[in-house]
């Protein structure tokens, strides 16, 4: 288990009410979702730069084959846009998700990243909070489970990162349709965080508040232990190519307060 206090921006700039921190994640970035990509690089360029701190939590690519393609047009975009962020005195910190999990030290130097172990412990606005993906907390879908232990495994992927990149992008759709087609015979519920999991990373952190992503089941929610109240946090995935649109973040702002914005930048409940 790891906690620090990451990096702050120290720019004199920041408005008033500008977040400590903002957290996003399950953006899913590939070239076949135009308005989602034009949509996140506004957000870059906008609220983004107002926070002291930005973190990325698992799937920002729809799929990550190796360090080795960020020179693809444009996975080298995205990079670029994020180096711009860094560029202007956000501290930028990324946890892995199940999509981009080759993500390594190349991308970092590329984009300014910290990256990161799952979970993590940030303090933020005075308060700890448990920064996660959420996948290893879906242990019902224990088919799942069993191929995030194996992928994860660093004998696993220096072997497939030792293959041509060419060939590692046939092997990833390849498990991409063999992913699609299980969860169509899935009950939705196997495919949530489970709750003695999610109690268990509640005790492991000694926190009461979390954030993750990787659900794409935006919510509050409030678990008790004993009389502790405990606070999970669940980020929207992004889809600004299908109407209504989906997408935003949750800002955490000195005083310890937090908020969900759309992605519209409306705030929600």
């Amino acid at each position: 288990m790891h906690n620090q206090r990451p990096t702050k921006r120290t720019s004199s700039t920041t408005a008033q009410r500008a977040p400590e921190a903002i957290f996003v994640s399950d953006i899913h970035l590939t070239e076949s979702i135009p308005r989602t990509t034009q949509m996140f690089f506004a957000f870059l360029r906008g609220q983004a730069l107002q926070a002291r701190q930005l973190f990325l939590l698992g799937d920002l690519f729809e799929y990550w084959a190796g360090d080795d393609d960020i020179a693809t047009p444009f996975n080298r975009r995205v990079a670029e846009a994020l180096r711009q962020v860094t560029d202007a005195g956000v501290a930028l910190f990324w946890i892995a998700g199940n999509r981009d999990f080759l993500i390594g030290e190349k991308f970092a130097h590329a984009t300014g990243a910290m990256l990161l172990p799952d979970p993590f412990i940030a303090t933020i606005g005075g308060r700890q909070v448990a920064l996660s993906h959420g996948d290893a907390q879906c242990t019902d879908d224990t088919a799942y489970m069993a191929f995030r232990s194996q992928v994860r495994e660093p004998r696993w992927q220096q072997s497939f990162l030792a293959q041509p990149l060419a060939q590692r992008k046939k092997i990833i759709e390849g498990m991409r349709t063999q992913s699609q087609d299980a969860q169509r015979d899935k009950p939705a519920d196997i495919m949530d965080v489970n709750a003695e999991a999610i109690a268990s990373l509640f005790d492991a952190t000694g926190t009461s508040l979390m954030i993750h992503g990787h659900t794409h089941r935006p919510a509050r929610h409030e678990h008790h232990n004993g009389e502790e109240k405990r606070v999970r946090y669940v980020l929207p995935d992004w889809d600004c190519d299908v109407v209504p649109e989906r997408g935003g973040w949750i800002s955490m702002y000195a005083d310890g307060t937090i908020k969900r914005f759309q992605v519209d930048g409306t705030e929600t409940n």
